[in-house]
């Protein structure tokens, strides 16, 4: 018998209470006589209950007594397991007769039962929101997902293999993470680990296994070897886990395509788990009753303590999961509090013998693994669906669980009592407090202290002798017209005596005003004068008071506010005191033997019906936390996990917390070798099968990197060949002929319209270029100028002179700050060269090929120097300049005009607001920019820059996409979501691998917007389309998926690559100044 088959009989009045809870929930009847009599009619089935009371002729089923839970018996040897699946008998979901709010009530009534059987306390709003989740994302509405794009491998192995002793990571073989997420979290429990490899089926089911779970459980568990011990010696970066998923798919009777839930997998993976020891241990063990390891590692047992209908108890029960409520708690410690403490609830016999009953738990044995699931998950009736839970919720790193324990009882409840005690001194203090900070008696209250302060200088206030109102009419023209109310014609009088010298001689009406009516104070006009008249008060002020009256009110008030500050004070020093000592409450040493260590954090991201996990595991060998994010594996940091954990902040949560207990040290240390002491580590771990099957495996890997490399070496080669055929071609048909091989061109840009390269330094020019004739000019300024300064004439001289000229010029081009509109970088490949402090031999040889350039030669004196810089170049042996370091520099620098190209189009296309094709010119920039950049800080562009109109673009686009969506015009909505599948889902992974805080609230922008449809009402084609598509958009994993081919970009000169530059940056910066 497993620990899922030793249940203990459940309290059948808290059972009641349960089903009562749930049936006045679904029907919103509150006739608690009526309820019952339809309970007692159904025996307890819920959905017949509801039929009950809908239809009033439903069939009544019998259920099992036994299935309830009696608090007054007593067993010492059965117990139950929180990780215990459902009663597969509870009610039959195959049939087609239950519409779709009984299936939910069904299967809600199925898994409250589990949970109660399993816990012994009441937790009906995660049984109901976890399956009525389930529900509605299988049956509701006929909902249909198709496949979920399964990730391919990139072609090149090298990409695939693993770095050192990186961890392995786990692909996702089609919505998997659940399965990645717990895995992981497990396999770095050392202690687990171990007892995975080392498990050796029992002999006896060699021949044939006996019944179902041994068919099912044991091939099982030699794929979940098989896996771990790949995790331990593969030599690639991640591992597929297929066979294993097939086998829990096929188990959960799930599409492959539906996301599983982390709690419900890991239930059932203990479980088989425990069946398959269990196997073992009855085979090997001699006494009555052998340990269990995977009981031993992650079950433990706690006392319910309680009274029902004034008869105490007292019971002994096993767990494995622990189940926490998240809403309405702000810690963990405040979630165990409420799970350990239930209060008093009505008994459900008869009014006439109603009493009240209760229980508390205390752990008597806690595994040393302790697992909470926090239910972040709760029903809406209003919108019939269900939903996260995003509050915040903290916990700590280190948990100590002595306030739990069976054996600090009574000194627990002494401070429980202590702290009761000062919560509710703190509610009457925060009351008091309140009336402080919000007073008065209106719908608008403020600080008493402010209102008091208000009123001081109201009474401060200068007086007045008139009121506001007759204040304004005073000012009025004759004929009683107010200055609110004044002609056109009277307007402009004013306007005329404001500004004589406007009027100039002139004459007529305005002329003939008397000096008393010129000299009149100027009208205010309220909606053309921005400021008040000087002899306007500019607050309210009393009209008349005296100066003793003035005297004795400022005193009272000053004393008052005084007297309420002070007040005010000590109410807040005392709610700091109070706050500070419950937190110490536990802090004694007494209460801190029991340390329990965060070991993993399983993180959920999305919402209820779609979303992604993975997990946050802590390294204590390199003392930091790992991120496993399926293949990605990465460093991470406790503020990191924070973010991603806690909730509140993103619609990223803890789904599952995993401690371990500190002062069990065996359950991470690596294992040592017997007879040498030395830790095993790598292939040394695994038993002798298990390295044999991952050896095999790592051949056929080593095998596929060389066959990848044979076919590479083959394609350079054949590239080569034509290349040099082309170059042959080339000379051929010129008609220029050279006694030597003709330097190359200093231009970086992608030889698509120019002549093919033979060797990396030299490039046949039968003719002028745009970029020649550029640095031909260049070339020649610099002879002249060496002409002008250099006294010797010789050819040599006048070289040098040159070189050192030219030298000066490009040096102080890469010195200087320019503005964004210029990169001199792409004017020369020395400033790019001297920016990123290339050897000293590069540039020789690159500036030196600049004036061996043969177009030189259109008189003596070029020519002479000419020949002189190839003779140099010829004299130039191969151990001084190494060429592929040569040619690496002048490659990285053609990668560099080619980005420049990629990103000059993006911004271009960007501008135009043409963001479907910016986007793959900006992605594509974007990351072969971060290649550059990986490199130094000047080999590519500015990161921020790039990755600022990337977002952009992606945000534009899936504003665009939810725009085609909320139209619901067919055509219109597949465009938008054809967007959104081709171009936005594929580039999240790009701004989730670098990680950086604008892409991760951009990509959060964008999950939102398309989360907040779910609770829309909706055409049925659409809400089929969007569960479709959600999980695709929510998928956290960076693992980098297909996108479009890099478009083919043209050759451009220097010159014109330039001018492009200046124009696209000066136009980009002249909207980022007019939009400021």
């Amino acid at each position: 018998m497993t620990v899922e088959q030793n249940v203990l009989q459940q309290h059948s009045q808290k059972h009641q209470q349960t089903l009562l809870n749930q049936l006045r929930e679904v029907t919103g009847t509150t006739d608690v006589q009526l309820l019952q009599q339809a309970l007692q009619v159904s025996n307890g089935d819920l959905a017949e209950a509801v039929a009950f009371l809908t239809e009033k002729n439903a069939k009544v089923p019998q259920q099992d007594e036994t299935t309830y839970y009696q608090t007054s018996q007593v067993s010492s040897d059965r117990y139950i397991s929180v990780g215990s699946q459902a009663d597969s008998n509870v009610i039959d979901l195959t049939g087609d007769d239950k519409d779709d709010l009984q299936r939910a009530i069904a299967l809600s009534l199925a898994e409250s039962n589990r949970a109660f059987r399993e816990t012994g306390i009441t937790d009906e709003e995660q049984a109901i929101s976890r399956v009525l989740e389930a529900s509605i994302a299988e049956n509701k509405a006929c909902l249909k997902r198709t496949h979920t794009e399964v990730w391919s491998d990139s072609p090149n192995p090298h990409d695939r293999k693993r770095i050192d002793n990186c961890p392995v990571g786990l692909k996702n073989v089609g919505n998997t993470c659940w399965f990645s997420a717990v895995i992981q979290s497990l396999f770095n429990l050392l202690e687990f680990q171990r007892l995975v490899l080392n498990y050796s089926p029992p002999a006896r089911v060699h021949d044939l296994p006996h019944n179902q779970k041994e068919h099912r459980n044991l091939p099982f568990m030699q794929e979940l070897r098989n896996l771990f011990s790949l995790m331990v010696g593969s030599k690639r970066k991640y591992v597929d886990p297929s066979r294993a998923v097939e086998i829990l798919k096929d188990a959960f009777k799930s599409s492959e395509s539906q996301q599983q839930d982390v709690s419900e997998f890991t239930h059932k993976l203990l479980d088989w788990l425990e069946d398959a020891f269990k196997m073992k241990t009855e085979e090997d063990g001699e006494e009555d009753k052998p340990k269990n390891p995977m009981v031993e590692l992650f079950y433990g047992r706690f006392l319910a303590v309680g009274v029902l209908e004034g008869k105490k108890f007292e019971n002994t029960e096993m767990f494995g999961q622990y189940p926490l409520q998240v809403n309405g708690f702000k810690d963990l410690h405040e979630c165990l509090e409420a799970a350990m403490i239930e209060g008093e609830i009505e008994s459900l016999h008869s009014a006439e013998n109603s009493a009240r009953s209760g229980q508390e738990h205390w752990f008597t044995e806690l595994p040393p693994v302790l697992t909470f699931e926090l239910s972040r998950f709760e029903f809406n009736q209003a919108l019939g669906r269900p939903e996260k839970i995003h509050n915040k919720l903290e916990f700590p790193s280190m948990l100590y669980m002595d306030r739990y324990m069976d054996r600090n009882r009574e000194i627990t409840r002494i401070k429980r009592e202590e702290i009761r005690r000062l919560k509710e001194h703190l509610t009457l203090l925060q009351q008091r407090l309140e009336r402080y900070l919000s007073y008065g008696s209106g719908p608008k209250r403020f600080p008493l202290a402010d209102v008091l302060q208000y009123a001081m200088e109201f009474a401060s206030s200068k007086p007045v002798c008139t009121s506001p109102v007759e204040d304004i009419d005073s000012s009025a023209p004759p004929g009683g017209t107010t200055g609110l109310q004044l002609p056109p014609s009277s307007l402009a009088e004013q306007d005329s005596l404001a500004s004589p010298e406007s009027s100039g001689s002139a004459s007529g009406p305005a002329s003939t005003l008397s000096a008393a009516q010129q000299q009149r104070a100027p009208i205010h006009k309220p909606f053309t004068q921005s400021r008040l008249p000087p002899d306007l008060p500019m607050h309210p002020a009393p009209r008349h008071i005296t100066e003793e009256e003035l005297r004795v009110l400022e005193g009272c008030l000053h004393r008052w506010r005084s007297e309420v500050e002070n007040d005010t004070r000590d109410l807040q020093d005392s709610i700091k005191r109070i706050h500070r000592t419950i937190e110490l409450m536990y802090s004694d040493k007494s209460m801190m033997q029991v340390p329990y260590r965060l070991h993993a954090v399983l993180v959920h991201e999305g919402q209820a019906n779609a979303g992604h996990y993975w997990a946050y595991i802590y390294d204590p060998h390199q003392r930091c936390w790992m991120k496993y994010n399926d293949i990605s594996v990465t460093k991470s940091s406790w503020e990191e996990l924070v973010r991603d954990s806690f909730g509140g902040y993103r619609n990223a949560s803890a789904y599952c917390l995993m401690y371990i207990n500190d002062k069990k040290p065996f359950l991470t240390e690596e294992e040592f070798d017997k007879e040498t002491g030395q830790i095993l580590s790598g292939m040394d771990k695994l038993p002798p099968d298990l390295k044999q099957y991952v050896k095999e495996d790592n051949e056929l890997f080593v095998k596929e990197i060389e066959e990848w490399n044979a076919l590479q070496a083959r394609k350079a080669q054949q590239e080569k060949m034509a290349v040099a055929a082309a170059a042959a071609s080339a000379a051929s048909s010129t008609s220029i002929s050279s006694s030597s091989p003709q330097p190359m061109s200093i231009d970086g840009s992608p030889p698509d319209n120019a002549a093919p390269q033979q060797d990396p330094e030299y490039m046949e020019q039968p003719s002028l270029t745009n970029d020649s004739k550029h640095l031909q000019e260049d070339t020649e300024r610099a002879i002249s100028r060496a002409t002008a300064e250099q006294e010797e004439r010789s050819p040599e001289a006048l070289l040098n002179a040159a070189l050192k000229l030219e030298y000066a010029r490009l040096l102080r081009f890469a010195q200087e700050d320019t503005p964004p509109q210029n990169d001199y970088r792409l004017q020369h490949i020395i400033v790019y060269f001297l920016q990123n402090q290339a050897p000293k031999k590069i540039l020789e040889r690159t500036l030196l090929t600049q004036f061996a350039d043969r177009n030189l030669a259109f008189d003596e004196r070029c020519k002479s120097i000419m020949n002189v810089a190839r003779a140099k170049l010829d004299l130039i042996k191969p151990e001084e300049v190494n060429m592929d370091e040569y040619e690496i520099w002048h490659q990285d620098y053609r990668n560099f005009r080619e980005t420049t190209i990629f990103m000059i189009t993006g911004l271009e296309l960007f501008h135009k607001t043409n963001y479907v094709e910016a986007l793959i010119y900006l992605t594509y920039s974007y990351q072969y920019n971060k290649e550059l950049l990986s490199k130094g800080l000047y080999r590519g562009h500015d990161e921020e820059f790039l990755g600022h109109y990337r977002r952009d673009c992606l945000l534009k686009l899936n504003e665009q996409a939810a725009a085609m969506f909320e139209s619901g015009e067919e055509p219109v909505v597949t465009t938008g979501l054809g967007i959104m599948n081709e171009l936005v889902v594929p580039c999240i992974p790009l701004l989730l691998v670098h990680d950086t805080e604008r892409d991760l609230l951009a990509v959060e922008d964008m999950r939102n917007r398309w989360c907040s449809y779910l609770g829309q009402e909706m055409e049925p084609n659409l809400q089929e389309k969007l569960t479709d598509f959600l999980p695709k958009l929510l998928d956290c994993s960076t693992e980098i998926k297909s996108f479009h081919d890099p478009p083919k970009v043209p050759a451009y000169s220097t010159l014109e690559l330039c001018e492009r530059y200046s124009h696209i940056m000066t136009t980009l910066c002249n909207v980022a100044n007019h939009g400021r």
